[in-house]
């Protein structure tokens, strides 16, 4: 498995894995099967496990919890605080105080069983909370070997900035794909200035690039995404288009269109790590597998003029999810 560094020290696998979806969000979550498919994860080499404490909540920390009890691989462990939910709902608040700060990493050391966090975000930004604040009291937490990074997720390149004066930023963690690529506007040449690694996470626009989800009677009842704007019925029919264009140069290149969407990202540069989540071992063997892929530079540019021949239609989260996004 090819490796990636992080920032100046955090090297991991080349390719993370996302667990969000193993608590909820996307569908019935089932335990056996996600611990099989961390345990295949670790046979291919991908030792970079993303998290968060509102992934549940909670649940998804204690059942990586329940992995890292039964294995001696090396995990590296990514994990988030500063969103704030009760369980079964969608609304939250958030909290950057650094006391909260502290709080949070205890309770995620607990849940996880280790005793340090080797990249540990800010999830999402209070536009009040100074972020000079925050990163000060998360530093705290490096000190004391609570954590070993700092990472900050969908901040504006201004936050970033201010933020890395206080310490080093590790990562900063933001969804970036062939279809949301914002982040390459402003956040990633700053990061790329500061020597901050990109953490891409939904690389594969939630299923959508890969084909799996174009039409609005592939969800499941509770499958979070037909609520979003980018996945309401007439913005699928409009955005349908993106995801033909990707299969159809995938078969060109003999993979599929989910391999394709990550090489992509791939060659983009060794900055990048992308967190592709998944539950199913199927989709985990075809996600690593991308790592074969090898596309020039000319591949890459023919690729993204054709999916920018269509407007993406939609949103990424509806109001209440772009909560402390671009702060």
């Amino acid at each position: 498995m090819e490796r990636r560094t992080l920032g100046q020290s955090l090297t991991v696998s080349a390719l993370g894995l996302g667990c969000m979806g193993m608590s909820e969000f996307y569908g019935a979550r089932h335990d056996a099967d996600s611990l099989r498919v961390m345990s295949r994860a670790v046979e291919r080499g991908i030792d970079f496990f993303d998290t968060a404490d509102m992934y549940g909540p909670l649940h998804n920390e204690t059942l990586i919890g329940r992995f890292l009890a039964e294995t001696r691989a090396p995990i590296r462990i990514a994990s988030k605080f500063g969103i704030v939910r009760q369980p079964g709902e969608y609304a939250r608040h958030i909290d950057n105080r650094p006391e909260y700060a502290r709080e949070a990493c205890e309770a995620s050391l607990r849940r996880l069983g280790v005793e340090r966090i080797d990249l540990y975000y800010v999830h999402r930004l209070d536009r009040d909370q100074p972020i000079e604040e925050t990163i000060d009291g998360l530093a705290a937490l490096v000190r004391a070997g609570k954590i070993g990074g700092i990472g900050l997720c969908e901040v504006s390149a201004a936050t970033l900035r201010r933020a890395h004066a206080v310490h080093p930023i590790t990562a900063v963690q933001t969804e970036y794909s062939l279809w949301s690529r914002e982040v390459e506007r402003e956040v990633l040449p700053t990061c790329r200035e500061l020597g901050v690694g990109v953490v891409p996470y939904s690389p594969l626009g939630r299923g959508f690039l890969a084909g799996r989800f174009t039409d609005e009677s592939a969800f499941d009842a509770d499958d979070f995404r037909p609520n979003l704007p980018r996945f309401t019925p007439s913005a699928l029919a409009a955005n349908r288009p993106i995801a033909e264009t990707v299969e159809r140069i995938a078969a060109d290149k003999e993979c599929s269109a989910a391999q394709l969407s990550l090489a992509w990202l791939l060659a983009q540069g060794t900055d990048i790590l992308p967190i592709p989540g998944t539950k199913r071992l199927t989709y985990l063997e075809e996600n690593a597998a991308s790592l074969d892929i090898r596309l020039s530079d000319t591949e890459c540019r023919a690729l993204e003029e054709a999916v920018s021949a269509t407007r993406v239609e939609g949103a990424r989260y509806s109001a209440e999810g772009m909560k402390g996004v671009d702060a």
